[in-house]
């Protein structure tokens, strides 16, 4: 009997202490709710973390009730629906992350996580002004990844122009965007700009290491070195090329053209 009442004694106090916290929660809320809906959807950003998407919607949905235009509980409610993945939630996400740009046309963080969701849904044209804008905003943090975004879209377009610009102007932002080293010694080697080419693709090896590099770098770095006329040095690419990615479309591709004499490999 005395065990029983023990465990009795232990549930009515966790059912209490929860009570208890609930009420300070919501007492929380009323008396300053920008700290509340700040806690809440932080805390939406750490399940997210975990993959636990349950419980960063249940944080988002508290944050909400509290205000429900404010732009980083939208901005992240959005970001939580496309993770999601789903047909049905990938079209509730847009209106959440409008939403968040509505409460703050220059969240330059909403702007990039909204272009990222636009360009995923393949529409380009309405990700560059996105991108544009994220791009163009000073002081954000993430500002190279919102140009290493837009060249991309520029590449998937074919205008290597704008895609040059973007990545330059994302190196101008952080000089340790390797993403953009890479895309600028394709785009170097492409426009036959073949020193500049080079330069840019040891400047990428030097930022991730030799080891790190996947089937593309490796592929970029073969026709780099050809067209330089570096015989070892493409042969020493091509040996890790076949050593990791055999089945590469890359090294397929190096297999159909290595007897080629065109000036550029494509």
């Amino acid at each position: 009997m005395t065990k029983m009442t023990s465990k009795i004694a232990l549930i009515s106090t966790v059912c209490f202490s929860l009570a208890l916290t609930a009420c300070q929660t919501v007492d929380a809320g009323k008396k300053d709710p920008e700290k509340a809906i700040k806690v809440r959807t932080q805390l939406a950003v750490e399940y997210l973390k975990t993959g636990d998407l349950d419980s960063a919607k249940r944080a988002l949905d508290e944050a909400l009730k509290i205000n429900s235009r404010d732009a980083q509980a939208n901005m992240m409610m959005g970001v939580l629906l496309q993770q999601e993945g789903s047909k049905a939630n990938l079209e509730k996400a847009e209106s959440y992350f409008k939403k968040a740009i509505s409460a703050e046309p220059k969240n330059a963080q909403a702007r990039n996580n909204y272009g990222t969701y636009l360009y995923q849904l393949e529409r380009y044209n309405d990700a560059i002004e996105q991108f544009e804008i994220a791009g163009a905003t000073l002081g954000y943090d993430q500002r190279y990844r919102a140009l290493e975004n837009l060249g991309r879209i520029y590449l998937k377009k074919g205008d290597l122009v704008n895609a040059e610009k973007s990545f330059k102007q994302a190196l101008q932002a952080n000089r340790d965007s390797y993403i953009s080293m890479l895309e600028l010694a394709e785009i170097f080697y492409l426009n036959q700009q073949f020193p500049a080419a080079s330069k840019m693709y040891e400047q990428f090896v030097h930022a991730v290491g030799q080891k790190n590099q996947g089937a593309r770098a490796l592929w970029i770095g073969i026709r780099t070195a050809r067209a330089s006329g570096d015989q070892l040095g493409m042969q020493v690419l091509v040996n890790q090329l076949r050593a990791l990615f055999p089945e590469s479309q890359e090294y397929q591709r190096y297999l159909q053209l290595q007897y080629s004499t065109e000036a550029v490999w494509k």
